[in-house]
């Protein structure tokens, strides 16, 4: 019992230093392979836009560009407006860590779970989920990883077809490898009717990511229409391979709003630095497709 219980401290103050920004030189080191070092410098991929609304890919791709123009961050992207049939990607497929943007996968696996029993979360777990989210509590998602289990958290992913999604090993969940493309699809099961999360888990969702405390409400919501309901969740992460890694997730809704954006960065010299990035990408998205009117 005491070996177990110094084991789960020990997982929880190693993805506390990850999610909460910094994992130490000697830690991270240990915790990347040999292949995470920083490639030789190679030509960029243009941002691909498609769009329903004549000449609107062409302004999101010209607008995206121009907005990563000067940011040394190493950006992975993806839209998609419903109203307009609008997507833009940038390395959609690219893996990078996680950091606090898997508390949202965390959270949709628990709520699949209980679905399969067709029980409700207990208040404990409503407790722990509302703080994972809200407060992006480490703590609480510890608890929430350790009960799940790989093979749960696996099923989940294979259910919400997040292929490109691997869970980090040794309850390192900060460690998860995402993809802008596995994040999108999980927006898109939070934000639409679908047989793998029902209304009721998908309402419990977006009510936590909506109530995302003031001080990491930065992102993706920079330009949104002021008329916009906004769901979030940020991440951030320095390891000694790509230094930072600063995340941002959201769902745009209400008064004619229906689009998702995710953007994933790395290689940021500072934390700041990954949020600039996110939010002149995030400025952009919002200018071309958030009026509600076309």
């Amino acid at each position: 019992m005491t070996h177990r219980r110094m084991s789960r401290h020990s997982r929880a103050v190693f993805c506390a230093a990850l999610a909460g920004g910094v994992l130490a030189p000697a830690a991270a080191t240990a915790a990347a392979s040999p292949a995470a070092a920083s490639p030789a410098a190679a030509p960029s991929p243009a941002v691909s836009c498609a769009s329903g609304r004549a000449g609107l890919a062409a302004e999101l791709s010209r607008d995206i560009t121009a907005a990563l123009k000067g940011h040394k961050s190493t950006t992975a992207l993806a839209v998609q407006d419903h109203r307009t049939r609008t997507t833009c990607t940038l390395r959609p497929t690219q893996r990078v860590d996680s950091a606090s943007v898997v508390k949202v996968t965390v959270l949709a696996a628990l709520l699949w779970d209980a679905q399969r029993t067709d029980r409700p979360l207990t208040p404990r777990e409503g407790k722990l989920s509302t703080a994972m989210i809200t407060k992006s509590d480490n703590d609480a998602t510890s608890e929430l990883w350790d009960q799940l289990g790989p093979a749960k958290i696996k099923g989940f992913l294979g259910a919400a077809g997040m292929t490109r999604t691997s869970p980090g090993a040794g309850g390192a969940w900060g460690l998860t490898q995402i993809t802008a493309q596995d994040e999108q699809r999980l927006l898109s099961l939070v934000t639409a009717r679908n047989k793998v999360l029902d209304d009721r888990s998908r309402t419990f969702v977006l009510d936590r990511m909506r109530k995302v405390v003031p001080d990491q409400r930065w992102g993706v919501p920079a330009g949104a229409p002021g008329d916009a309901t906004v769901q979030l969740k940020n991440g951030w992460l320095e390891r000694s391979t790509h230094g930072w890694r600063v995340h941002s997730v959201g769902a745009f809704s209400g008064k004619g709003h229906d689009y998702v954006i995710t953007v994933l960065t790395q290689d940021n010299r500072t934390m700041d630095d990954g949020i600039d990035t996110i939010q002149a990408v995030s400025r952009a998205v919002h200018k071309d497709i958030g009026p509600a009117t076309g």
